[in-house]
C-alpha cells in the first residue's frame, strides 16, 4: 500500500523492521530507514554488518524474511520476479565495484542496453547513452570494449548505464573500491556532481572520505542493526 507521505514525493525508500535471516544467521535485524528525495547517504559498517544485504533489498535483489521494503511507494514484496525486475530497471540505478559491464559489448552498447531492456527502441537507446556518455567526458570512448578501458572510464560507463532510464534511485555499492585515487576522486565529484543536481543517493563504503565528501547523511550498521545515524558536513 502507498501511503499519503510516500505519494507525496519526498521518500524515496521506506523500510520497516526490515529481517533477513540465512538459516541461524540474521543478516538484518529489524531495520527500519527513510531515504528522501534528493539526499545522499552514505552507509558504513565492519564487514558482514549487513550493509550488502541492506542494499539488495532496496534494489529488490533479495527479499526480506519479514519486514516490508517500499521505493517510490511500491511494496517490493507485492511483485513477482517479472515485475520486480521490470521495475528495477525503470527506478532503480546500481553501481557496482568491478563495473559488471558485458565484456563482447562497447562502452556504447552497454549502456544503450540498460534502455533497450526496458523496451525503448535501439536508436532511441543509442541516442541517449551517447548523450550521457558525452555528458561524463567519455563519449570518444563510445566504441571501446571495457577490456581496452581504464578502472576509471570503467566506472563512468557504469555510471552512464545506471542513469539511463532516469531512476529515482542510485545505489553504488564501493564504487572507488577498484579504483586508484586519482580515478576514485574523479568518480566521487562525479556523484557529487549528480547529487547536486537533485539525484538521490545510497552509498555503500568503507572508506570515510568517499562518505564525508559525497554524502549529507551518515547510516551506521553493526550486526545486522543500524547503530548510529548522524549529519555530515560538507567538505571541500
Amino acid at each position: 500500500m502507498t501511503t499519503d507521505r510516500d505519494r507525496a514525493g519526498d521518500v524515496v525508500v521506506r523500510l520497516d523492521d526490515v529481517r533477513r535471516e540465512y538459516g541461524d544467521v540474521k543478516a538484518l535485524d529489524g531495520v527500519s530507514l527513510e531515504i528522501r528525495t534528493g539526499e545522499a547517504i552514505a552507509m558504513m559498517g565492519p564487514s558482514g554488518c549487513g550493509k550488502s544485504t541492506l542494499l539488495n533489498m532496496i534494489a529488490g535483489l533479495d527479499r526480506p524474511t519479514s519486514g516490508t521494503v517500499r521505493v517510490q511507494g511500491q511494496d517490493l514484496g507485492t511483485l513477482n520476479e517479472t515485475r520486480l525486475a521490470l521495475f528495477r530497471r525503470r527506478h532503480i540505478g546500481m553501481i557496482f565495484q568491478f563495473f559488471n559491464l558485458i565484456d563482447d559489448l562497447s562502452a556504447l552498447d552497454n549502456v544503450a542496453l540498460a534502455a533497450q531492456l526496458t523496451g525503448t527502441s535501439a536508436r532511441h537507446a543509442r541516442r541517449r547513452a551517447l548523450e550521457l556518455l558525452d555528458e561524463l567526458g567519455i563519449a570518444e570512448r563510445k566504441d571501446t570494449y571495457p577490456a581496452a578501458l581504464s578502472g576509471g572510464e570503467r566506472q563512468r560507463v557504469a555510471v552512464a548505464r545506471a542513469l539511463m532510464n532516469r531512476p529515482a534511485l542510485l545505489l553504488a555499492d564501493e564504487p572507488t573500491g577498484a579504483l586508484d585515487s586519482r580515478s576514485g576522486e574523479q568518480v566521487m565529484d562525479l556523484l557529487i556532481d549528480l547529487n547536486q543536481i537533485g539525484q538521490t543517493l545510497l552509498i555503500v563504503t568503507h572508506d570515510p572520505n568517499l562518505a564525508t565528501r559525497c554524502a549529507s547523511r551518515l547510516v551506521e550498521l553493526a550486526d545486522g542493526r543500524i547503530t548510529r545515524e548522524s549529519t555530515l558536513e560538507p567538505t571541500a
